[in-house]
């Protein structure tokens, strides 16, 4: 097999996500052929390390030996049961290490198969809480600015990036939106933390407004990824628990993206306050399963659960169901990646890698088209702008990030933008020795993109 020869294949069958499909009349898929660590590598024999972890979810590299034994062994033991009436240990076992895991208060683990399917469980379980306890007038969800949880419609209704959502608008329900507490726009000499505290006028005073008719607030805690890598103060996260506490509103955490090790802790909900924040409600995915199988987790409270758990003939039941909730292999999946979180002490080690790529991507702040390189944990992102002084972007048309994209395959790197944001969010058995490569690759590519 050789990369042209299963692009052809492709191309007359696959219509591929998130991509304008005329795009590959001169940008064709990259076909993989297989994966080891930080690496992949076609079928011609080019490598590329995975500086996006395949979208997030790589955590421990591709081909991990001992993720692969986990699923083995549990492939020749249980592949499926159906979660409705039936149990199994894998899923036992990883709802009690996840409990322990995630912040007090977290009791319930409830199984889906992909972020977005998590956060519709939160939302319909938060407006159904409300319903079954005598509060049915609340029925709206406050979200932020420039936020994103998803695909499916309840998840796209309370995202707000235009590019996925704008088509749909007829079909969704409108949520109430906040100003987001993104610091790329605070104003100069103001620091994080100030800014995110002024900012979060805007969610008071919607509270104080809306709170009667407000099922939950959603917020993607530190870093909304989708939306250009913006990050923002845990301070922001503080006030909202308070606030949420005060108004009697539910807090949904969208840990899809940041969870599992990505801002610095384990969970970004962590950093808030001297001991952390606990949602009413955690959504997890993505590096759950260190990218090798479809599963995600809504954690919830004993005071939720305890709101649906009531006689059959009452109907006051959580009917949502995925055909493969609390899949085993997944589960086990799941199970090894907790594993090796604990043996290899991954949030130690991550600090000492999120230093070295601070210190690695340092130079690029002083790049006249460069308007910002800012960092949480092991996620980084550096704002490419036509205007350094006004931060006037570049013509989105002109995807100048695009460029840098491609320069990146040629020097052995997948560094997918986000527009014209170039961000890093490598798998964390990266080296830093291949983090020093990334950043003279991305440096090569914004000169390139730049100057054209």
């Amino acid at each position: 097999m050789t990369n042209d020869e299963l692009i052809r294949r492709d191309l007359a069958t696959v219509w591929h996500p998130c991509t304008q499909m005329k795009d590959t009349e001169t940008m064709a898929p990259i076909p993989i052929r297989r994966g080891e660590g930080v690496w992949l590598e076609d079928f011609d024999g080019n490598r590329y390390i995975d500086a996006v972890s395949s979208w997030w979810v790589n955590i421990f590299g591709h081909a991990n030996p001992a993720i692969n034994d986990r699923i083995k062994t549990q492939l020749d033991t249980l592949e499926h049961v159906m979660l409705a009436g039936f149990s199994h240990e894998p899923a036992v076992e990883l709802a009690e290490r996840l409990i322990a895991a995630t912040p007090a208060g977290l009791t319930r683990a409830f199984y889906a198969d992909n972020g977005s399917a998590a956060v519709e469980v939160a939302l319909k379980m938060s407006f159904h809480y409300w319903r079954n306890t005598g509060h049915g007038d609340k029925t709206r969800f406050i979200n932020l600015s420039n936020s994103y949880h998803g695909e499916t419609l309840g998840a796209l209704a309370v995202g707000d990036v235009a590019l996925y959502k704008k088509t749909y608008e007829p079909l969704l329900l409108k949520p109430l939106t906040a100003r987001g507490p993104d610091c790329y726009h605070r104003e100069p000499g103001v620091s994080w933390a100030e800014h995110s505290r002024a900012v979060f006028a805007d969610m008071e005073a919607l509270l104080a407004e809306h709170a009667h008719e407000t099922c939950a607030v959603i917020v993607e805690p530190l870093l909304q990824c989708a939306g250009h890598m913006r990050m923002y103060d845990p301070v922001y996260l503080e006030l909202l628990r308070e606030a949420c506490d005060r108004y009697g509103v539910h807090l949904i955490a969208d840990e899809i993206a940041t969870g599992f090790g990505r801002t610095g802790t384990l969970f970004a909900c962590e950093q808030a306050g001297e001991g952390g924040i606990s949602p009413d409600f955690m959504c997890v995915s993505k590096g759950l399963t260190a990218g090798y199988l479809p599963l995600s987790v809504t954690l919830t409270t004993e005071d939720v659960y305890r709101a649906f758990y009531d006689d059959y003939a009452n109907m006051s039941a959580f009917l949502h169901s995925h055909s493969y909730t609390g899949n085993p292999l997944a589960c086990a999946a799941a199970l090894a990646t907790l594993d090796e979180f604990e043996r290899r002490d991954q949030i130690t080690v991550n600090r000492r890698l999120a230093t070295h790529m601070a210190n690695a991507l340092a130079p690029l702040a002083e790049h006249p088209n460069v308007a910002e390189v800012r960092q949480v944990g092991m996620v980084a992102a550096v704002e490419l702008v036509a205007d350094k002084a006004t931060r006037t972007p570049f013509d989105w048309r002109e995807r100048r990030g695009l460029d840098v994209y491609r320069h990146a395959l040629t020097r052995g790197a997948l560094l997918r933008p986000l527009g014209d944001v170039i961000y890093f969010m490598p798998p964390y058995v990266i080296t830093p020795e291949q983090i020093d490569h990334l950043a003279a690759v991305a440096a090569e590519g914004i000169e390139r993109a730049v100057s054209t």
